[in-house]
């Protein structure tokens, strides 16, 4: 017993110190391995659109990557362009707000009995250009490096995606590994598309109907805003925040008035919660089975080593880890917690159930010989 202590004491230690370390190592390296993730996200995205171009339209296996290569390229851009194209009149726009902005700022600190923090033309007046420009110009930089870093390690795993199935091979000599080893991967596989799937569809019936809101109040901008609430849904809990205080506050901003605000803050919080609680448990089911208190640590958990990028990839991420946690005796009850149903199994498609495991081949072998024997 007392050994038995020790050893479980022990596992449990070197489990926690092994946590702690590749927090670490995820933080540290995160430079390197936000691309890699994003890279990785980006390749399983393609090639769940590359055997949807397959199974659904003439276009043949081999052109269906190339393809959906190409497409998802086309998007990618046209959203880039987006943003850069709005963000300017955006920008623009500010300007002339800015009076009425203030105020609304020095209202607001008298309603909390909060010091008036200083106003944009004050801000602009002590703003030195030799100071930022070069903090600017290295953000700029930065971004340009992790885009093109994305670009490089995505092109580098779609050409070694055909030699996949070989390295499966060689580290899982035996069939039943391998097949459990590919059941593993499609698990995770299955997860991440569904996810994005669900995502992808509520965030452009959100945007969508969002759009039309603001396009009836008159809101400038609008297509912008969509456009931004949709990139924001693939952030949990977050990006739904965004997406209803934004608009509101802006046409607080915008308009002499401020019924337009009541009635975009009223019907983008309607929009968020019947799909939010209606449309998306409906879509989504028990596909990705994971605790919503977990989808909350783990945003808060990967926001903060990897920012941004960790925020959108968060979901994902975790319903790997849970996948694979999963398969390890000494790991699995720490994916029964982050599961929804205590069923980890289930994750990426349907629910796992409370059946004992079949035996295996050569246990099943046994008993019959010792039955055909008799007593």
């Amino acid at each position: 017993m007392a050994d038995d202590a020790v050893r479980t004491a022990t596992r449990n230690a070197t489990f926690v110190l092994a946590a702690v370390a590749l927090g670490a190592a995820l933080f540290w390296l995160r430079d390197i391995l936000t691309p890699l993730a994003l890279a990785v996200f980006l390749a399983v995205m393609i090639d769940g659109f590359a055997r949807i171009l397959a199974g659904h339209t003439p276009f043949p296996d081999r052109a269906a990557v190339p393809v959906a290569v190409v497409l998802s390229i086309a998007l990618f851009g046209g959203s880039a362009w987006m943003i850069a194209d709005h963000a300017t009149d955006f920008a623009a726009q500010l300007v002339d707000y800015g009076p009425k902005l203030d105020s609304l700022i020095v209202r607001a600190a008298g309603v909390l009995d909060m010091e008036a923090p200083p106003t944009l033309e004050q801000l602009y007046r002590s703003f030195e250009p030799s100071e930022h420009l070069g903090s600017i110009a290295r953000e700029l930089q930065s971004f340009a490096s992790d885009a093109a870093f994305v670009l490089i390690y995505l092109g580098f795993i779609l050409a070694s995606r055909r030699g996949f199935r070989r390295k499966v091979v060689a580290m899982f000599p035996t069939r039943g590994e391998r097949d459990e080893a590919m059941v593993v991967f499609g698990q995770i596989r299955d997860g991440v598309e569904r996810y994005l799937w669900v995502q992808t569809v509520t965030g452009l019936i959100i945007a969508v109907a969002s759009y039309l809101i603001m396009v009836a109040v008159g809101l400038d901008n609008a297509v912008f805003w969509a456009f931004l609430i949709f990139l924001a849904s693939y952030i949990p809990v977050i990006g739904g925040f965004i997406g209803i205080m934004a608009p509101p506050v802006f046409a607080l901003v915008q308009f002499e008035t401020w019924w337009q605000a009541a009635v975009l803050f009223g019907t983008l919080n309607a929009i968020q919660f019947v799909v939010g609680n209606v449309l998306l448990p409906r879509m989504q089911g028990d596909s990705l089975n994971i605790d919503p208190v977990v989808l909350l640590l783990s945003l808060a958990f990967w926001g903060m080593i990897w920012g941004i990028p960790g925020m959108f990839l968060s979901t994902p991420l975790t319903v790997a880890a849970m996948v694979v946690l999963a398969q390890f005796p000494a790991t699995r009850n720490l994916a029964i917690l982050l599961s929804a149903d205590g069923h980890p199994e289930g994750a990426g498609g349907e629910p796992a159930t409370a059946e004992p495991a079949p035996k295996p081949a050569k246990v099943k072998l046994d008993e019959q010989r010792k039955r055909k024997k008799g007593p």
